[in-house]
């Protein structure tokens, strides 16, 4: 009896130690991240703001917010910092996920917009021009009521029929919907399609290269890509890099974190 009554309390006192230990990790705003462990993709504004901001953090870099989130369902992070739309979609894909925003967030937003090497004005005037017609024709509405829909059923518009000659090579990073995401044996995307409208006003069929995140700038600069479609936020760091077009897309960042 006492035998049994010893192996009761010791498993008893495990439990309590264990219940204890999941209740210490409560995330609630973008305060409660220091001291931490917090999942980014590698090379996002996500990572860098982590970097700056957060105390005492245990920061993990991915390849992809996916490979984060699944570290999170895991309990090998606590949460993961990424821009709101991609986290909409992984947290609707797993229901035992939630998001926390911040006001910290919501006050610098961060804004969106195609990058070309330096000094490739040609190629930056062409597509300043396509964002500009968009915005101005109704194309940028369809684009976003495709990809972003109200009732979150994603039409994927059908691929432009280019011509021209020579290619264009879109560099993006297929891990970011429905900015840019694989879709069976596709590539597909809010930045693929007007990535099609660029090249079709350039004159040039188009190739969509998939790489890491954080690949995308040398591969830019080393000739590559021509342009990144990617999400790819604008900041000071980035703009030593490269040339941006102007903004087509404002976003802000938000924490991933488990539902209960």
């Amino acid at each position: 009896m006492k035998k049994g009554l010893l192996i009761t309390t010791v498993i008893s006192a495990v439990l309590m130690l264990a219940a204890c230990s999941k209740s210490t990790v409560v995330i609630s705003s973008a305060a409660d991240l220091a001291g931490k462990k917090i999942g980014v993709q590698a090379g996002t504004t996500g990572e860098s703001w982590v970097q700056n901001n957060v105390e005492d953090v245990k920061l993990s870099s991915f390849k992809s917010g996916i490979d984060a989130v699944l570290d999170l369902k895991n309990g090998t992070i606590d949460a993961v910092v990424i821009d709101e739309l991609p986290a909409k979609e992984m947290v609707a894909r797993n229901p035992d996920l939630k998001i926390i925003r911040d006001q910290i967030f919501t006050d610098n937003k961060e804004e969106y917009a195609i990058a070309v090497k330096k000094g490739n004005t040609e190629l930056l005037d062409s597509i300043n021009a396509t964002i500009a017609t968009i915005k101005s024709n109704g194309e940028y509405e369809k684009l976003v009521a495709a990809f972003m829909p109200v009732d979150g059923t994603i039409v994927v518009p059908e691929n432009l029929a280019l011509t021209g000659s020579g290619v264009l090579k879109l560099g993006t990073n297929a891990a970011f919907p429905p900015f840019e995401y694989v879709d069976g044996k596709d590539i597909v995307g809010f930045d693929i399609t007007m990535g099609q409208m660029i090249a079709k006003d350039y004159g040039k069929k188009i190739e969509v290269v998939d790489m890491a995140f954080d690949s995308l700038i040398p591969a830019l600069q080393s000739g590559t890509i021509d342009f990144i479609a990617a999400g790819m936020s604008v900041d000071e760091e980035r703009k030593k890099n490269v040339d941006f077009s102007d903004a087509y897309f404002a976003s802000e960042q938000v924490i991933i974190v488990k539902a209960n």
